[in-house]
């Protein structure tokens, strides 16, 4: 069985670009042995991640985010089983939500500003689809 998850969360440290990394590199070695795809975006101390893989994999994942002193606040804002794989493409893509163009984010958001805490799961999917269309994620597999 397949499972989307989408949660989000906010960086305990300030050291966002060394954390970024660490968490991407992280990601691209353990997802692809556990059968995991998906996305990461990201602006200043926030992050948006959307998980994708077998129920007890990504169920397994996301406890151990919920346990990694890297996040706080964690949010879950969606989750649901999946006939196929949307983000198949990508071990761990990732956006830079600051460097994306504002009206993009206004039209999700009340604020040209990522801030998926006060969206919904849903208009965060849609930003997440949005920014796959523009071709604003990096890093497929």
């Amino acid at each position: 069985m397949l499972v989307r998850l989408l949660y989000a969360s906010r960086a305990t440290d300030d050291k966002l670009c060394e954390m970024l990394q660490s968490i991407i590199q992280q990601s691209r070695e353990h997802n692809p042995q556990h059968g995991i795809t998906g996305i990461l975006c990201h602006s200043d101390q926030v992050f948006m991640q959307v998980l994708e893989g077998g129920r007890e994999a990504i169920n397994t994942l996301y406890g151990k985010i919920l346990r990694d002193p890297r996040h706080t606040d964690v949010v879950l804002l969606h989750y649901e089983e999946i006939a196929e794989r949307r983000y198949s493409g990508w071990t761990m893509g990732q956006a830079n939500l600051s460097k994306i163009n504002p009206s993009i984010m206004l039209k999700y958001s009340a604020l040209p500003e990522l801030n998926p805490h006060r969206m919904s799961g849903k208009m965060s999917l849609a930003l997440i689809e949005e920014l796959m269309v523009t071709a604003a994620i990096v890093g497929r597999s």
